[in-house]
């Protein structure tokens, strides 16, 4: 073994370590630990620093300052009151419409923050039903991490836009795969999900629980909210942001041209800039015309989330660049050897175990995207295959350690849904495992259509 492959693997190494340190610090921790993996490369092995991901982070900065002012305008909790009438006026068919409810609100508003006001409606509607809670909730929570995979304002979709954009892959094709992909991912999930479980009156559990008295029956009375009257407007201004933003991903000729190329060809602003800017204009028309008082927007709960999520995505993918750029060769050569010495099939395999791996380790789809995607297009997968495999990154939900698995837990009072007793055999498994796979193969085929 020769000095730089030893060197290669002491800066894995770090790598591995700085993950493992922030996985346990969590939230900002994981992006103080990335940089602290920086210092260690920078300072410990003399090399030079990767690019900083500033693109992928102003993203992040400006969707969450946008989705904040219009959740002080009252946005968030009129889009959480239209998914829960739309989950009430179909009772029985909870476990699709709660799953559909939570991958499209998390879409339109770029978090997966917004599922929490949803969880109190899927599960009184399910024990309303005599459905088993589990079977909803479980699906639900899958959906709406997937939603983040699938939103053109999320952390994690900037992310892979900024890696993917030296390859000429833009947005609107990552959604032309990433939408069927997700659709039938989910929807096999909640078939399946549908008879999952000993169904209530079965359920020694719940019965036990029920003898205690310790479930509170649900209101069987919609709970009313009074919305501000800047509710809908704030909630139709952002949502025409996001609508601009997928249009300018899809019809390149929509985006303005800002210089030629050496062939006199046009060149178009990228779609991270038009995200960051649209953004921008979407938060001053709400401030404008819905008259929020910027002092009301930290004290927003998605703006703190957004700001941590911001400060991790810096730390861990600064850190990914940074290993990635300074041994490109000898990862091109060691796994690009590999892959090219294997089947096609399973040098995708290895890539999406790595993307699951390390997202199931950080419990962040971007942080896994912005460490493993630069490796992926190092070793020369091509960039719609990629994608295609991108739902690999829902390895977050492998350890039951997202907040979304305890919230939901937390939820349920019939005990149908649960932590695990043995780690891997918590309630989200099954369907997240389904997800996953049935993603994957339809997010592939897909790919080459797309290609």
């Amino acid at each position: 073994m020769n000095d730089s492959v030893i060197i290669l693997l002491l800066q894995l190494l770090v790598v591995i370590l700085a993950i493992f340190m922030g996985t346990r610090t969590s939230g900002i921790g994981l992006g103080v630990w990335g940089l602290v993996g920086v210092a260690v490369l920078l300072f410990g092995f003399q090399t030079a620093p990767g690019a900083a991901p500033i693109d992928a982070v102003f993203i992040v900065l400006t969707v969450v300052t946008a989705a904040s002012v219009m959740q002080a305008a009252g946005g968030i909790d009129w889009m959480v009151s239209i998914a829960a009438k739309v989950i009430r006026q179909r009772p029985k068919s909870v476990v699709f419409l709660a799953p559909a409810m939570s991958f499209l609100f998390t879409v339109g508003a770029g978090t997966g923050n917004i599922f929490y006001p949803l969880l109190p409606v899927i599960y009184d509607v399910s024990y309303q039903q005599r459905i088993r809670p589990e079977r909803s909730l479980s699906v639900s929570a899958v959906a709406s991490q997937v939603g983040i995979l699938c939103s053109p304002v999320s952390a994690a979709t900037a992310s892979m836009v900024v890696l993917l954009a030296p390859s000429g892959f833009d947005l609107g094709k990552l959604l032309l795969i990433m939408w069927p992909a997700s659709i039938a991912g989910l929807f096999v999930a909640s078939l399946v999900m549908v008879r999952w479980g000993k169904n209530l009156e079965d359920d020694p559990e719940f019965q036990r629980r029920l003898a205690a008295h310790a479930i509170k029956p649900p209101d069987s009375k919609e709970e009313k909210v009074v919305l501000p009257r800047t509710a809908v407007l704030s909630a139709s201004l952002f949502l025409s942001g996001v609508g601009i933003i997928v249009l300018t991903g899809l019809f390149e000729g929509l985006r303005p041209i800002i210089g030629t190329d050496p062939d006199g060809a046009p060149v178009r602003v990228s779609v991270a800039i038009v995200i960051e800017v649209v953004m921008g204009v979407i938060a001053a028309a709400i401030f404008l015309t819905c008259k929020v008082k910027a002092s009301e927007v930290p004290k927003q709960s998605t703006f703190p989330a957004g700001m941590v999520g911001a400060f991790a995505l810096f730390g861990i993918a600064w850190l990914a660049n940074t290993f990635v750029a300074n041994n490109n060769q000898l990862i091109v050569d060691g796994l690009g050897a590999l892959v090219s010495g294997s089947s096609a099939f399973v040098g995708a395999a290895l890539f999406a175990l790595a993307l699951a791996t390390v997202a199931m380790l950080t419990t962040s789809q971007s942080s896994a995207t912005n460490a493993i995607v630069p490796i992926g297009l190092a070793i020369g997968l091509p960039a719609p295959l990629l994608v295609g495999l991108w739902p690999a990154a829902m390895g977050i939900y492998i350890l039951p350690a997202n907040g979304s698995q305890v919230a939901t837990v937390a939820f349920d009072q019939t005990g149908s849904t649960k932590m695990g007793k043995f780690v891997f055999d918590h309630s989200f498994q099954i369907p997240n495992l389904l997800y996953m796979v049935v993603a994957i193969v339809v997010g592939v085929l897909v790919s080459f259509a797309v290609a």
